[in-house]
């Protein structure tokens, strides 16, 4: 009897890109106390980001999503790290890390916080072996260059930068030539496509919001995985049912409050996200029929308190426009945080109130 032949799984209509550091890991590394402290944590010390896991896991539910990791992590961490991954119950499709070994060995220092020479090539390899129709959602955070870096991936890829641009960034970000020669290669074997929907960066830092607002409303600072939960079902990748189950993994596991919540929520309509239209749906969600309240309590109390934020704001602001991004004028933003700017004063950071605590 012949075996039936192989059914490979369908090509993936959506990519989720993720960072790890200050992304998904609560993971501290200024100092190089904090980075030995790091390197040697066993799987079930390292603490995930509140709700990360939670909305990976709802947005891999579909199964046509691929999920692919791409941190500056030396490889030397890579079974602690997939061990904690599946402690978490998440499922990856790629993960890659960073050869911090070969680049000592080689005398490559700048390359070891570099990130422009690291992740835009790993971007770009991985779009070029991924389907030319898959949309793309980014994930990253405010500690080093990745609103920086996902946007400039994203518009090399649709064309909306030119190579004379791509150098210029490439010899300000000090990225080493063979690294300079492997983007520019890869890069034109792309074919043209607008892939990036959203690019999220989790504020670690606190870093104010409209600072992002010189990359355009692609790029959504989130203070938590529910803000950005409630932007993918107001975009409708995820379901109203979908964010509230982040909602909730936040309540029970992090100590998150309903107050800080329905702060997240109204945070963004000031900001200009269009997502009035989702209350309701959030409100079906909670208290309609097989609604997860059944399960859940006292979670109706964030609706509540989401349609009375959202009515005494009276009219929410326009979103944001469309911008075009001058690489040439944010290049600072390629550079390392310890050659930037330190850690901006969290006093200042425009947080909502309430966002900081539980």
């Amino acid at each position: 009897m012949s075996l039936p032949d192989r059914i490979d799984p369908p090509p993936p209509k959506r990519i989720y890109r993720w960072d790890l550091d200050k992304t998904y890991l609560r993971t501290e590394f200024d100092t190089l106390r904090q980075l030995v402290s790091t390197a040697l944590q066993k799987a079930h010390e390292k603490v995930a980001v509140p709700g990360a896991a939670a909305l990976i896991r709802e947005l891999k539910q579909t199964g046509d999503v691929r999920l692919c990791i791409i941190s500056g992590s030396p490889r030397q961490m890579r079974s602690v790290l997939e061990e904690k991954l599946r402690l978490d119950g998440v499922v990856w499709d790629e993960l890659i890390l960073k050869d911090n070994v070969r680049n000592l060995l080689r005398g490559r220092f700048k390359a070891l916080r570099g990130q422009v020479g690291y992740k835009l090539p790993a971007l770009l390899e991985s779009r070029l072996a991924s389907p030319v129709e898959a949309e793309e959602v980014l994930f990253g955070d405010d500690a080093e260059a990745d609103a920086f870096v996902y946007s400039l991936y994203a518009d090399l890829i649709a064309g909306r930068v030119d190579e004379r641009v791509l150098r210029q960034v490439l010899e300000h970000a000090e990225v080493y030539p063979d690294d300079r020669d492997r983007i520019l290669t890869t890069w034109k074997k792309i074919p043209p496509a607008d892939p990036v929907r959203r690019i999220f960066i989790h504020l670690d830092r606190l870093t104010p919001p409209h600072y992002f607002s010189r990359y355009g409303p692609r790029v959504v600072p989130v203070f938590n995985y529910f803000q950005a939960a409630l932007v993918l079902a107001g975009d409708g990748i995820l379901t109203a049912p979908q964010a509230i189950r982040v909602a909730v993994e936040m309540a029970q596991t992090a100590g998150y409050n309903l107050l800080t919540l329905s702060n997240s929520f109204q945070d963004l309509i000031r900001r200009g996200l269009p997502l009035q239209k989702l209350t309701a749906n959030l409100a079906q969600a909670l208290e309609g029929p097989g609604a997860l309240v059944t399960a859940v309590r006292p979670v109706p109390d964030i609706v509540r308190a989401f349609t009375k934020r959202i009515a005494a704001l009276g009219t929410t602001p326009k979103p944001p426009p469309a911008v075009v991004i001058d690489y040439l004028q944010v290049i600072d933003d390629a550079r390392p945080r310890t050659r930037r700017a330190q850690k901006p004063d969290r006093t200042k950071a425009g947080t909502p109130k309430g966002e900081g605590g539980r």
